[in-house]
């Protein structure tokens, strides 16, 4: 299932509106199958990684991230149906299908087959391997990630607004990395006029990943071409195709989201610098109590990036 799940990411941000799923078949110990869900979302990541099985399938054991699919559509049949065909004899499920046209009866059809079915197994990590699907299954919005990039003192700018670069180039690159884990990418209208920022992914091997431009605005004639407008936070429910958000900057859009209470993850990136005077991370975000601050959100992961440390927190 770790295997699955790794293949799952190879998708993310790329398979929207439908789940970046992940699969492995084993045959007699050996691996025969891999797959993932490709770039539009077809084919599926069963389906993909039964093609590479081949005959090998039958008789062999399935892991996927997700509950096959109950439904057939012109792009292609039910997962389901076609596990059944190949003559798998077991199928391991990381979670649920939340989708109505799955949601249990994928696993059901499988079960009426003879085919063994368990389930929930890493389904924690599944749940956050593909975030993005199941926020929009559950909110009617993409998942959203706060990306900042401080000083220890939580400034994001100088004074001045200088701004390049607080963090070092391990750091950067690992945010390039992960604007092409995102659909979309957003600023807000300051950055927007004041750095007319690129928000492409500049590593070798990704440039084609790069996402979809967003501006936090309410007007209608400041876009730019290649841009796209948002014109309030809860406004991003409007969005096609856009299942995984990264908000980037600066203090206003990152404040809006958080008043909102519309950020999922808070990806800190902190530099071991002092500024003092500078711009702030973030405004204000509506808190009126402390104790209403706490308890919101957990840590996932710390590690260091050259000299930077970042930092994953998730809501709790």
């Amino acid at each position: 299932m770790q295997a699955a799940l790794a293949l799952a990411e190879r998708g993310r941000g790329r398979t929207a509106p439908n789940p970046n799923v992940g699969c492995v078949i084993v045959s007699q110990g050996k691996v025969v199958g891999r797959g993932w869900t490709q770039p539009g979302g077809r084919p599926h990541a069963e389906a993909m990684a039964l093609a590479e099985a081949g005959t090998a399938a039958r008789g062999a054991t399935v892991y996927t991230t997700l509950e096959p699919c109950a439904h057939a559509s012109p792009r292609g049949p039910a997962c389901s149906d076609v596990l059944i065909a190949a003559g798998v004899a077991a199928v391991v499920v990381a979670i649920g299908d939340p989708d109505p046209r799955t949601d249990g009866r994928g696993n059901d059809r499988l079960r009426g087959a003879g085919i063994a079915v368990e389930t929930g197994m890493r389904a924690d990590d599944a749940r956050r391997s593909m975030a993005g699907f199941l926020t929009r299954q559950a909110r009617g919005r993409p998942h959203v990630t706060l990306k900042l990039a401080t000083s220890l003192d939580g400034c994001i700018a100088l004074a001045s607004g200088e701004s390049k670069w607080i963090t070092g180039a391990p750091a950067r690159a690992h945010a390039h990395v992960e604007r092409a884990r995102h659909e979309a990418i957003l600023v807000g209208r300051g950055t927007y006029e004041a750095d007319d920022p690129a928000l492409d992914v500049r590593l070798t091997g990704l440039q084609d990943r790069s996402p979809r431009r967003l501006v936090l605005s309410r007007n209608a004639d400041e876009r730019r071409d290649g841009w796209e407008r948002v014109t309030s936070p809860h406004a991003i429910a409007d969005l096609d195709h856009v299942d995984h958000l990264l908000v980037e900057g600066g203090a206003q859009a990152a404040s809006a989201f958080l008043a909102a209470d519309l950020v999922d993850r808070l990806l800190l990136y902190r530099a071991p610098i002092l500024i003092g005077g500078g711009q702030p991370a973030i405004g204000d975000i509506g808190l009126t109590d402390l104790a209403t601050a706490h308890g919101r959100w957990r840590l996932r992961d710390r590690r260091m990036l050259g000299i930077d440390a970042v930092e994953d927190y998730e809501r709790a």
